[in-house]
């Protein structure tokens, strides 16, 4: 594959996070480029307003037929008319890994992998080598508020990419330098178990260039068995650590902290946004920073300027009856550290948790430990379960969750039942989590609110 003997290119769900940062690309490279997603988004919105076609029926007549790539996402179902179109008219298919790790094979790369955190540890990556000047292009798993996008255009040969362990994507990406942000059961749709999903993390380490750089957090499953190459190991608060923060206030709803980086004090570095794990997910940004030899007082300027990721914590209306947040958590230990953060933020308020599961799988494998992490509310609202790629699997229901909830209450509803069970209840502070569709429901609810 040559990226540059592609004139038009079309992608098979468009509209998904991942797969319209490389569209917005290949835009950026001044290739034609078109396609299909199953319902109109705000994303999908944007990409037609910047000039890329999209349709949403999945109409034979509809697809392109002169393209010369097909670029897919794994989610997309067998018996799909435009994928099938295109396989049997052998026009070159691509996964959206598989041009990924055409684009990091010839460019500098700096891949973050992980089972929670990439999103924000990319953007936060990706906004300090912007901000300092240093430069870079990325793509990101959400959209960063500082530049409204999941794709930053840089001028240099830099590349910051999410690499996702989903579906094994990131074995396809040649890291010169690469984050672990944690190694935790999930995907075992793919994995099948714990262990096949160490070896495919420790695979991924072996894509590391010899002469590069891994940061990795410390405590994970797999330390032990990792590659011989130059690595920083980070914690929050681990002083066993390479790299942790030494010390920590809590101001105007985000932190002020102090990092220690291989003995030396790093000071009074701000953070503008909630979740004291977003401390954390700094630490191993400032270390790629630190490596690439970025000044600390460019790194504080960045860092303090930073203002998130949309659905990561992100404050979505308050006033002084109510605060309303949202967050993308759909795994258990990352249910966990947000209700924490909102805890330790609002210690004195009732904090009720609206969650969305994501995937009939996951929710038959971490039903307990979901349970256990909701019943840290004061109140769980309990939807139906959003299934994404799959289909159904029997008796696998948000029930299986709910059984299980030890808040002092509870309730399960269906989501088209949500904005009316917001009407007819009062909240102190509202949370709605989940990987899901269940952003639709953040400008409906926020206008509720507002109203009272």
């Amino acid at each position: 594959m040559q990226l540059s003997n592609y004139k038009k290119i079309f992608f098979i769900g468009i509209g998904g996070i991942g797969m319209s940062a490389l569209a917005r690309y290949f835009k950026s490279l001044g290739k034609e480029v078109s396609g299909y997603d199953k319902t109109p988004t705000a994303l999908t919105t944007e990409l037609i307003q910047e000039g890329i076609a999209v349709f949403f029926e999945d109409d034979e007549s509809k697809y392109p037929t002169d393209v010369d790539l097909v670029v897919y996402t794994p989610a997309i179902p067998s018996n799909h008319k435009g994928w099938n179109l295109y396989k049997v008219g052998n026009y070159e298919l691509r996964k959206r890994s598989e041009v990924l790790g055409l684009i990091s094979s010839d460019k500098f790369t700096i891949a973050i992998a992980g089972s929670h955190g990439k999103t924000t540890v990319s953007s936060m990556v990706a906004h300090i080598l912007t901000h300092s000047g240093f430069g870079c292009s990325a793509f990101l798993g959400g959209i960063a508020v500082n530049y409204n996008s999941n794709y930053l255009q840089g001028s240099n040969d830099v590349v910051v990419i999410e690499a996702d362990e989903f579906d094994r994507s990131f074995h396809r990406l040649a890291p010169d330098m690469a984050v672990i942000t944690a190694v935790d059961t999930d995907h075992l749709d793919i994995y099948g178990t714990k262990q096949k999903i160490d070896e495919a993390f420790i695979q991924f380490t072996e894509k590391i260039a010899e002469e590069g750089f891994l940061v990795m957090k410390a405590g994970q499953s797999i330390n032990e068995s990792l590659p011989v190459l130059d690595k920083a190991f980070y914690a929050l608060h681990d002083t066993d650590a390479d790299v942790y923060c030494s010390k920590y206030w809590v101001v105007d709803g985000g932190y002020l902290f102090n990092v220690s980086y291989f003995g030396t004090e790093i000071k009074g570095i701000r953070l503008n946004i909630g979740g004291f794990h977003n401390i954390e997910n700094a630490i191993a940004a400032i270390c790629i920073a630190k490596e690439l030899k970025i000044t600390d007082i460019h790194i504080k300027e960045a860092l303090s300027s930073f203002k998130g990721i949309r659905r990561r914590f992100e404050k979505v209306f308050e006033n002084e009856l109510v605060t309303f947040i949202d967050d993308y958590a759909h795994h258990p230990e990352e249910l966990r550290v947000f209700i924490q953060s909102v805890r330790e933020l609002y210690p004195k308020r009732k904090i009720t948790t609206v969650f969305q599961p994501h995937l009939y799988s996951r929710t038959k494998d971490l039903a307990a430990e979901f349970a256990a992490q909701l019943s840290q509310a004061d109140e769980v609202v309990l939807l139906d379960i959003y299934p994404a790629r799959e289909l159904p699997i029997e008796e696998v229901t948000s029930q299986l969750i709910f059984d299980k909830l030890t808040c002092p209450k509870k309730t399960l509803i269906t989501k088209s039942e949500l904005t009316d069970y917001v009407k007819s209840n009062r909240f102190d502070v509202l949370l709605t989590v989940g990987a899901g569709d269940i952003d639709k429901y953040l400008q409906p609810i926020a206008e509720i609110l507002a109203a009272r």
